[in-house]
């Protein structure tokens, strides 16, 4: 759900930064919710658009009368993998963990019409003022159920999903029981066997966690993609990668082609050479999980 900030202009932030300024005490939303102050900012340059943001961190950016705009780095590059995970327009059964403004979900309902869809957001209060403020096509078979991640995993049947998205955070930080090989066996559980895993996780130098989660998530699926901007991966800064994974071979080729397409450019690895990025990283279990890294302060300014 949270996005590190990039240095660079990003039109989803800058988006929010003028709304702040321009039009903030007129129309944003400010509203308390399970997880601290939500905020919904009105895009200045698309009638119907919104910036989540929770505490002062950006969630999410939806565009009510184009559901198929992905403002966010990490969220287009989610959606490449939405578009990968079966031929174009053809429906598929989904799960996501972390709902924010539900803007994946929506993308999803888009480009795919008469897909079936589960949301996992444990912020009760959260998925209230989204589905007020933000209100679903009617004709979207999504479901959302306020509980929390793993626990609302455990109910999906077993081979459910064609896809399941993790964009899971709690302050910012992944909660540490989402980051354990347990809980990708749960995930595994749920994938149909042709079906893709994927995660959006932050990190930043040393990329301790990041190195940490695909190692983890390597020992339950057998393909693994990582895509990211380059300096992420470089150590440079804090940020957001997407982890891909599926127990059959990934189209490596065109997610390459569609992250090299977007407006900030991002590098896929693969093969050998995620093998050699984790650098030999441990697994994390259940029994030494911890939460991912607080971002730096000033990622959100």
């Amino acid at each position: 759900m949270a996005r590190a900030r990039n240095k660079r202009s990003d039109e989803g932030r800058e988006t929010g930064r003028g709304a702040r300024r321009g039009q903030r005490a007129a129309d944003a939303v400010v509203e308390p919710v399970d997880g601290g102050l939500a905020e919904l900012l009105p895009d200045r340059d698309r009638a119907r658009a919104w910036t989540l943001l929770i505490d002062g961190a950006p969630q999410s950016h939806v565009d009510l009368d184009d559901p198929t705009y992905l403002s966010f780095e990490y969220q287009r590059r989610l959606g490449h993998v939405i578009d990968l995970v079966a031929p174009p327009g053809k429906p598929v059964h989904a799960v996501h963990l972390g709902g924010g403004a539900l803007t994946l979900a929506r993308y999803t309902a888009a480009t795919r019409p008469r897909s079936t869809q589960q949301v996992v957001e444990r912020d009760a209060a959260l998925v209230q003022l989204v589905r007020r403020e933000l209100p679903l096509d009617p004709n979207a078979r999504v479901r959302v159920r306020s509980a929390d991640a793993r626990a609302g995993l455990a109910k999906v049947p077993d081979g459910w999903a064609d896809l399941v998205i993790a964009d899971v955070f709690s302050g910012a930080r992944t909660p540490a029981h989402l980051t354990s090989v347990e809980f990708v066996s749960e995930v595994r559980r749920v994938v149909k066997p042709d079906g893709f895993y994927a995660a959006n996780l932050a990190d930043g130098p040393p990329l301790a966690h990041l190195r940490g989660q695909i190692a983890t998530v390597g020992v339950v699926f057998p393909e693994l993609a990582l895509v990211a901007d380059p300096t992420v991966l470089r150590g440079k800064r804090f940020g957001n990668a997407v982890l891909v994974a599926a127990a059959r071979p990934l189209p490596v080729a065109e997610l390459t082609r569609l992250a090299a397409c977007d407006p900030h450019p991002a590098r896929v690895e693969h093969g050998r050479q995620l093998t050699a990025f984790t650098g030999g990283a441990a697994p994390v279990t259940d029994a030494a999980a911890v939460a991912s890294p607080a971002p730096p302060p000033s990622v959100f300014r």
